[in-house]
């Protein structure tokens, strides 16, 4: 049975007091809901509860697998680990190899930095990292991103040592911002970068990066440093005439990554086909990564670059690295610390600063073949460094003859795989904005440069956060026929408007910044109900019931948003109630202004505040000032007694004209 249809007999059960209270949680000391505030707010997930009730020798083991998780895995290293792990660490390290190569290219680097950073990072995450399948190297969106922002204040052509010094800088201050984040738990900051967010954004990154290889492909002297597809075509429109000698062998460039290079490397050996226009890598520096501490740059204005640069790519590599490492740790079941990720990335990229390194994350492509090749812990990144070292110890000679069409095909097919379609597809299907938001980053960064795609993007994702909180969903509730369940008219349209009553739903907390917008689209909700009372001639609007269940918080505004409310429905429903008292006078039943007081009720009414919520409407006079008999448990209970009530108030008028109150 509905809850329109109750008598007499429950109302006067629940008006008696037997409905379930609403209770006022018990105060608490400022200084124990400050620690719970901050424990919520940086330590959701209570790191400190596996140190609980232990000795101090066993939290001293927890502390160093806490932060160097190779100390939890390697005790547990099999041989059978060892055989996987082998293979997985010499699969990604022929596609770190090229890949790093190629990247160092594309921020305009030596090529040679490309193989340093894949040696000293990926040690050091093996030892501090928590992911399983993350493979550590450079990135080429990072790589594009910092080349970009980069050649923007140094020319790497016209000064190569400052660019190169400015690169070590900037990976330096990336690599503190990173760990700072992990410290102090503010990992939640690179949430603002959503998943829509980042697929414009990888997808629109790809693009300007498959069209810089144009310079090699095509053989153009001269080339744009800009990132925008504009600057992109001009530059080919306009120099092609400037194009040296079409390559001879081409078709090399379409091989696969290693393949591609020894091949290539063989061919242009062989037939000296640097000689013939074929531009090649050159020598390459021999031996392990050099110190570059001395390197840095700390002097203005430089370091301003720096410090931009380094916070700007050290984002973008964390959201990539983190993404990923979750991405597989799902496949396999198992769970990573993003706060252990943020520290573990940026240690290895301050230690890689000192060590001629440049930014590195765990780029989708190679974690991907780690992950298909059966790695089994994070010692396929050591093997991957070992194979590194080997390479930068003995085999850098060979690279010599690598065309740079090779490193330019492989950057191409590594970033057709970021132009995620289907998934901007799919944002289409699930929802329209985050598909804007995937499409402004998108268009940002091909027809603007990578850094005002990556602005549009944040902005319209804090903007898209922003309206939530400043535009909460509201909802009308209807009783659902034979049953006591009350759920949005909308979404269920056999749901029942209750005569008299008007119930509302607010989803979200209310704060400064959503209070009027709720006090105008309550107030609209109710002149919308009285239209449709007036069309379908139903019983005239008497109380407005709010079901609070998902307001988690109240601020002051709110509260004053509350007393708005009660002012504005007051003043309505006193209309109302004097107008049909004026028409029962009509029938010779007179009253008194203070008798019809007494049959006047409070027209608002709240329905399952929070402990929070019930916290601050306590301490703000609020509850007393609305009465506690008009906050109700459940809505059931509510609509109940406002039917009771309205029932009650008319069947009390009528027995005051019998016994002659109209004398009094």
């Amino acid at each position: 049975m509905g809850s329109v249809d109750y008598e007499y007999p429950l109302g006067m059960n629940i008006v008696q007091g037997m409905q379930h209270q609403v209770e006022v949680p018990p105060p608490q000391p400022f200084l124990k809901s400050l620690k719970y505030s901050l424990k919520e707010t940086f330590f959701p997930d209570d790191p400190l509860r596996q140190f609980k009730n232990k000795p101090p020798s066993k939290k001293l083991m927890l502390a160093l697998q806490y932060f160097f998780p190779i100390f939890e895995w390697a005790p547990k290293f099999t041989f059978h680990f060892f055989k996987a792990d082998l293979v997985a660490g010499i699969t990604i390290a022929s596609l770190a190899i090229p890949q790093g190569i190629s990247y160092a290219k594309l921020a305009n680097l030596p090529p040679i930095l490309g193989l340093y950073s894949s040696f000293i990072p990926p040690l050091i995450y093996a030892m501090m990292g928590s992911s399983r399948d993350l493979a550590v190297g450079t990135v080429a969106v990072g790589s594009l991103l910092m080349g970009s922002m980069l050649s923007d204040e140094v020319n790497p052509n016209q000064d190569p040592n400052l660019y190169l010094h400015l690169a070590f800088t900037a990976t330096l201050f990336a690599g503190i911002f990173q760990a700072s984040l992990g410290f102090f738990r503010l990992g939640f900051i690179v949430d603002f970068l959503s998943h829509a967010t980042i697929v414009g954004f990888m997808g629109g990154a790809a693009t300007v990066v498959c069209l810089q290889q144009l310079k090699s492909i095509l053989g153009l002297v001269h080339f744009t440093h800009g990132a925008d597809i504009i600057s992109v075509m001009r530059s080919v429109f306009t120099q092609t005439h400037e194009s040296k000698k079409q390559p001879r062998f081409f078709w090399v460039s379409a091989m696969a990554p290693l393949t591609s290079v020894i091949l290539g490397s063989l061919l242009v050996y062989f037939t000296h086909a640097e000689k013939h226009g074929v531009e090649v890598i050159g020598e390459l520096k021999k031996g392990l990564n050099p110190g570059s501490v001395t390197k840095l740059v700390f002097v203005s204005p430089y370091m301003i670059t720096a410090v931009k640069t380094g916070i700007v790519v050290g984002i973008i590599a964390l959201a990539e690295g983190i993404a990923v490492g979750r991405s597989f740790a799902m496949y396999k079941n198992y769970n990573i610390d993003g706060n252990k990720e943020m520290i573990a990335i940026g240690t290895m990229n301050i230690v890689g600063s000192f060590t001629s390194c440049y930014i590195t994350t765990g780029p989708f492509s190679r974690s991907a073949v780690n992950y298909n090749a059966g790695c089994k812990t994070a010692a396929s990144n050591i093997i991957m460094s070992i194979a590194v070292m080997l390479t930068l110890l003995f085999l850098t000679p060979l690279f010599h003859y690598t065309p740079l069409v090779v490193l330019s095909a492989i950057i191409v097919s590594a970033m057709l795989g970021l132009v995620d379609y289907e998934a901007a597809i799919h944002l289409w299907k699930i929802d329209k904005f985050d598909f804007v938001v995937c499409m402004s980053a998108y268009i940002g960064v091909v027809f603007g440069s990578v850094e005002i795609g990556l602005v549009i993007a944040v902005a319209i994702s804090v903007l898209r956060v922003l309206l939530f909180i400043a535009r909460p969903r509201t909802f009308v509730l209807g009783n659902i026929p034979n049953s006591e369940i009350y759920r949005n008219v909308e979404q269920y349209p056999n749901a029942k408007h209750v005569p008299g009553i008007l119930i509302l739903e607010i989803d979200a907390p209310i704060y400064f910044a959503n209070a009027s917008y709720l006090r105008e689209r309550i107030t609209r909700w109710i002149d919308e109900e009285e239209d449709r009372i007036i069309a379908t001639r139903e019983t005239s609007l008497q109380y407005i019931i709010m079901d609070m269940s998902g307001v988690g918080n109240i601020d002051t505004s709110g509260i004053s948003m509350l007393e708005e409310v009660k002012k504005i429905t007051e003043r309505r429903e006193l209309q109302t109630w004097f107008k049909w008292v004026e028409e029962l006078e009509g029938e010779n039943v007179s009253m008194d202004s203070h008798l019809k007081r007494e049959y006047w009720n409070s027209s608002l009414v709240l329905v399952n505040p929070g402990s929070e919520v019930m916290k601050k409407l306590n301490k703000s006079k609020f509850q007393n000032n609305l009465g506690q008999k008009w906050i109700y448990l459940t809505v059931e209970e509510a609509v109940v007694a406002c039917n009771f009530n309205l029932r009650a108030s008319k069947t009390n008028l009528k027995k005051d004209e019998s016994e002659g109150w109209n004398n009094v």
